[in-house]
């Protein structure tokens, strides 16, 4: 063996680049540190853990420390933490049980992820009051709810957190509050998803307060009550989930180009400024397939798609990591919703495009067929090109139809293209002229009549 390949970080990308590079080099010395005990885990799973719908956190680990070590040779060296990294001799320092000793790279990945953020509100460290990031986040919320048996919570953030955990407490018999200083909740997916969520939010009797700031908490040892506007509402248990930071301070300090986003800059192969040096996951930005520009966009696909490109990379086949469009889904009880690429006019406009769009609602199957829901389409598309430059998808049935609208995106397809796809018919699953193509039917005419 020779020739070090070192990862920083035991997650989706960390884990994805060790395991390619294992398949594409048999030989390759491969280094894993990962500063907790949990590796290779669905974080995205860690809401249904506390509803109640995943039994145990072990369920959402995918690979388990000893199957890395074992079948697939992988060193993985889990409460091992990475302090420092020195670019020109190819060394980082790793910490362990008091210990400090230095590890050589040949090449190394930073896949540190990303951290929760946590405003400075009075009375954040109260016992109650949580984050919900990591496995023993989840952990200790359920913990929480077990023995201490709450009757309400305050969600502060109405985006995906805060609406997944709010069905995730709702579960519980926990009547639930969601702060939200913005005008609507899960901002990236446009103002047309969002009511239909938040109404549907109210249906099941969760408390929306939004274009709401919260100045903090109250109590003695343990929360009794969130404070909004100098009124204390009393609650007995809170989750602040207002989103995430990347991890870059270890780059940062190393000399590592931080980029225009706040994560680290790379390049289209997930290279740093250091050419064998290489980020991923939640720490590293991406560049939007629609802006063409930088973006940090979190999510799991984009993590696990650039570890494995970079782990095809640093063993001899480079590998583009990919552009991203922001696609994801949400659930919330009963409905979810769905986004891609850019909705809001503003950030359009400043992209230099001339933004046009289309709200409809259509069914989901067939008419006459049981099961058929309304699916509220927001199509966005470039009036100087007629480019499909995003959309939002919102109800009770269908979301994954935005992967339609994605791979659009990344085709730069038009809305006349878009509108004419030879896509699938049954009445069991969709109607005739599928929701989207009739969006893009009705905003291919809007653009042409104002063209």
């Amino acid at each position: 063996m020779g020739d070090p390949f070192v990862i920083i970080g035991g997650d989706a990308a960390g884990m994805s680049a060790a395991s390619k590079a294992r398949r594409e080099d048999p030989d390759r010395d491969i280094v894993v540190f990962e500063r907790g005990e949990w590796v290779s885990y669905a974080a995205c799973g860690m809401p249904y853990y506390v509803k109640g719908d995943v039994e145990t956190l072990d369920d959402l680990v995918q690979v388990t420390p000893a199957e890395f070590r074992t079948e697939r040779d992988i060193d993985l060296r889990t409460e091992h933490e990475v302090v420092g990294i020195d670019p020109d001799s190819q060394r980082v320092t790793v910490t362990t049980n008091g210990e400090r000793f230095e590890q050589p790279y040949d090449t190394l990945l930073i896949a540190t992820g990303a951290h929760a953020i946590e405003p400075p509100l009075d009375g954040r460290d109260l016992d109650g009051v949580y984050t919900i990031h990591a496995m023993d986040d989840a952990d200790a919320i359920q913990d929480y709810i077990d023995e201490m048996e709450p009757e309400s919570a305050a969600i502060v953030g109405g985006g995906y957190v805060g609406v997944e955990m709010a069905e995730a407490l709702d579960a519980h018999g926990i009547d639930v509050s969601v702060f939200e200083m913005l005008p609507h909740i899960l901002q990236p997916f446009g103002e047309s998803a969002a009511t239909v969520i938040e109404d549907h939010l109210r249906d099941q009797t969760v408390d929306l307060h939004l274009e709401t700031s919260v100045d903090g908490f109250t109590g003695k040892e343990v929360v009794d009550g969130i404070v909004v506007d100098e009124e204390t509402i009393p609650v007995e248990m809170a989750i602040v989930g207002v989103g995430v930071a990347p991890n870059v301070e270890l780059a940062q300090q190393a000399g590592i180009e931080i980029g225009e986003t706040g994560a680290i800059a790379t390049d289209e192969f997930g290279r740093t400024n250091y050419e064998n040096v290489f980020a991923a996951g939640d720490c590293a930005q991406s560049r939007h397939v629609v802006t063409g520009e930088p973006a940090h966009v979190p999510l799991a696909l984009t993590a696990n798609r650039a570890g494995r490109a970079i782990g095809q990379t640093v063993t001899g086949t480079p590998t583009t990591v990919g552009d991203i469009a922001g696609t994801a889904i949400v659930k919330a009880f009963e409905y979810g919703a769905a986004r891609t690429g850019i909705l809001d006019e503003q950030r359009a406009r400043d992209a230099e495009f001339e933004p046009v769009s289309v709200e409809i609602s259509a069914p989901t199957r067939a008419h006459y067929y049981p099961g058929a829901e309304e699916l509220t389409v927001n199509l966005v598309a470039d009036q100087r090109t007629n480019r499909v430059i995003g959309a939002s998808l919102a109800g009770p049935d269908g979301l994954k139809r935005i992967d339609t609208v994605a791979t659009a995106l990344h085709g730069e397809m038009t809305v006349a293209t878009l509108e004419t796809l030879d896509l699938a018919y049954a009445p069991p699953y969709s109607p005739v002229w599928d929701p989207v193509a009739t969006a893009a039917r009705v905003l291919n005419g809007r653009v042409e009549r104002t063209e």
